[in-house]
């Protein structure tokens, strides 16, 4: 496998620490509102890597962390602006967000931890530093020096200038240097806390990720990943802090960052009004069409999102389905995904490649004739699509789709083709006639057959 790493700014061949355990960290979402499309499209390319890892290296051998964020200022201010709980906040955004992955098909990582629940682990993390000799205790506060670390830096690739300049950098006078960043700070007795030998407080956000990796992959591990918006500070600060920490490991040693995500060519804000959310999406167009939208676009560049394009990938998906629904009766067999399938996403990822070979497969299907071709390239578009998380409903399915996206349920359309069906029998066409272009007005489809008549969405 190759992998463009971020630490070295090249792309790579990836060599696991132990490839019997290969381990992965994604950053997760911090739980205090609907999950976005950049949320969303950093969680489905990071769940077609760990598919790949699965893939090339074993199921079992794969170890898998995506963490979530429930410490967070945001989720305070959120509690501040609606008077929920906290805790009520943090269940129902989560509970969304699951919902939201689930439809998109990404699969549970193996381990999902909670900040709340790793408060001791920063804790310790914390001391080590302040031993160390990285970090220093100020107006109640815990930051991190960054003069201390020479190489700070080393990950972005910025110039301490540059660093100061491009980003939100807090200012306060307690800080010997503007870039030092919080490891801990107080807390209000209103607001969330814990105790520590610093007082009642809560973690910086950086120091979360670090205690919860090292928690479950060690303090050296494979593959740290996230969206191009988290290289600096975040995983800055977070290369800082555990490789400070734990100066004889390597923290992650292979930085995986999705491409920036834009709206029709501008970046996604609500000021600009273009700032959309999964679930408000996946109401009116199919879950599995925007997945196959993120991925048509290679990982590691630009990403931009446009209705146009996510209905053209409703039609790419109209037709592998197609191609499954002809051979809908046909038994699948278990069959290896197509080499070039596996070896164009061994190479950085590479899912526009994947997908043309896709299209390779389903044309064959569709020229298949004999009963064993069918069945071969059924099973090897199936497999083959699997290993980028598509084509996973059963074709009828998908082609009836929701009532969201025409208005009529599927009650409502089995009723009319009754009714349809009992104006035939009585030879009543023209009640027959209009029904069917009733239907056809709101983008159902009817197809008569001698088992009776079926139907699908437009």
């Amino acid at each position: 496998m190759f992998l463009h790493n971020t630490l070295t700014k090249r792309k790579e061949k990836f060599k696991p620490i132990d490839e019997k355990n290969v381990r992965m960290y994604v950053c997760g979402p911090t739980v205090y509102d609907r999950a976005h499309l950049g949320n969303a499209k950093s969680a489905v390319v990071f769940d077609v890597l760990n598919r790949v890892l699965r893939q090339v290296y074993g199921e079992k051998n794969v170890t898998y962390v995506s963490n979530i964020t429930d410490i967070d200022d945001k989720i305070l201010n959120k509690h501040q602006q609606t008077g929920k709980p906290i805790n009520e906040i943090t269940a129902e955004t989560y509970q969304w967000y699951m919902d939201d992955m689930h439809a998109l098909n990404v699969k549970d990582p193996d381990y999902r931890p909670r900040a709340t629940e790793f408060v001791q682990e920063m804790i310790e993390l914390v001391e080590l530093l302040l031993q160390n000799g990285h970090a220093y205790e100020a107006a109640g506060h815990v930051l991190f020096s960054v003069d201390s670390m020479p190489k700070y830096g080393f990950l972005s690739g910025r110039s301490m200038k540059e660093m100061l300049a491009g980003a939100r950098i807090e200012v306060a006078d307690y800080k010997k240097n503007p870039a030092d960043f919080i490891l801990w700070k107080p807390s209000a007795a209103d607001q969330p806390g814990w105790d520590s030998p610093w007082g009642y407080g809560r973690p910086g956000w950086h120091l979360e990720c670090s205690a919860m990796s090292s928690k479950y992959l060690g303090n050296s591990f494979d593959i740290h990943g996230g969206g191009s918006d988290l290289i600096f500070p975040h995983h800055e600060n977070e290369c800082a802090q555990s490789l400070c920490a734990h100066p004889n490991d390597t923290f992650a040693n292979y930085w995986v960052h999705a491409g920036m995500l834009m709206v029709d060519g501008v970046k996604m804000s609500k000021s600009l009004g273009n700032f959309y959310t999964v679930n408000e999406l996946i109401a009116k167009y199919p879950a599995e069409a925007l997945r196959l939208l993120f991925i048509s676009t290679h990982y590691h560049q630009p990403f931009n999102f446009t209705f146009d394009g996510l209905k053209q990938a409703k039609q790419i998906l109209d037709k592998f389905y197609n191609a499954l629904l002809r051979v809908k009766d046909i038994k699948i067999v278990k069959i290896a995904p197509d080499e070039r399938v596996v070896e164009a996403l061994s190479d950085d990822i590479n899912t526009p490649l994947a997908i043309s070979y896709l299209h390779d497969i389903a044309n064959n299907l569709n020229k298949a004739e004999s009963l064993e071709e069918q069945q071969k390239y059924k099973s090897l578009l199936l497999s083959s699509a699997d290993v980028i998380g598509l084509l996973y409903q059963d074709p009828e399915t998908w082609f009836k789709g929701d009532a969201a996206s025409s208005g009529i349920s599927e009650e409502e359309i089995e009723r009319m083709i009754a009714e349809r069906t009992a104006a035939k029998k009585s030879k009543d066409w023209g009640r027959a006639d209009a029904i069917r272009n009733t239907l056809k007005e709101q983008g159902i489809i009817l197809e008569d057959t001698p088992q009776g008549t079926t139907w699908k969405r437009e």
